[in-house]
């Protein structure tokens, strides 16, 4: 039998050498498994790898998917509305300029300034009208200008197809930044649906089968598709 006090002595030894295990412990979570950075060449700091490139998630509904649900971006287009808009304005602007000059000259009336402020606004319409009344000329787009930046962008991509003679329909809209391993499946896809079409048809002839009636029913089919 132990003595009550061989045992307390006992049970505080136990306690001190499990607080000393746990501080031992602690200090290697510390220092990456080492009990001091003394001699490691470390300074004990741990930080992740900054070199590490994780791989890009191609799923679905991810950003860089493959499937056919990630679409190709649209190609934005001018709105002629708004195109049209912003010349008149500058029409308007070029004739109050006009206005304002002729009054400081003070060598017309009222009634003659308004007349040829009518001739400049009827002569720039009809420029405008034919297509060489663009948008400022020798100015730079402004960032927030959108309609007229596409249709700059438009008026650049047609002027490149015709120098290097490309038909208007060679690339269609959103095809060329599709991406090329989308493209395959896209076309191995269609190569087995009309392989599948065919078998079927040739199953239905061997058969001999009403090929009116078996295309209708195949047409239906592939439209439901």
């Amino acid at each position: 039998m132990y003595d009550l006090t061989e045992i307390y002595a006992r049970s505080i030894s136990l306690i001190l050498f499990i607080i000393r295990i746990s501080s031992i412990i602690r200090e290697m979570s510390s220092n990456v498994g080492l009990s001091t950075p003394r001699g490691s060449g470390t300074s004990g700091y741990v930080q992740r790898n900054l070199s590490v490139l994780k791989p890009r998630a191609t799923g679905y509904g991810q950003p860089y998917s493959l499937n056919d649900s990630a679409r190709p971006p649209k190609i934005r287009k001018p709105d002629e509305d708004i195109l049209r808009h912003d010349r008149l304005r500058e029409i308007e602007v070029k004739v109050m300029e006009l206005q304002d000059k002729l009054e400081d000259e003070g060598k017309l009336d009222d009634d003659e300034i308004e007349e040829e402020c009518e001739k400049m606004r009827k002569t720039l319409v009809e420029e405008m009208e034919k297509g060489r009344g663009s948008s400022k000329k020798g100015g730079k787009t402004k960032t927030y200008q959108v309609h007229e930046l596409a249709e700059a962008k438009a008026r650049e991509s047609e002027k490149l197809r015709r120098a290097l003679g490309l038909r208007a329909d060679h690339v269609k809209e959103g095809e060329e930044s599709e991406h090329p391993m989308a493209r395959q499946e896209r076309r191995n896809r269609e190569a087995n649906v009309e392989r599948a079409r065919r078998e079927e048809q040739d199953e239905e002839e061997k058969r001999g089968g009403d090929p009116g009636r078996d295309d209708d029913r195949r047409r239906r089919r592939y439209s439901d598709d």
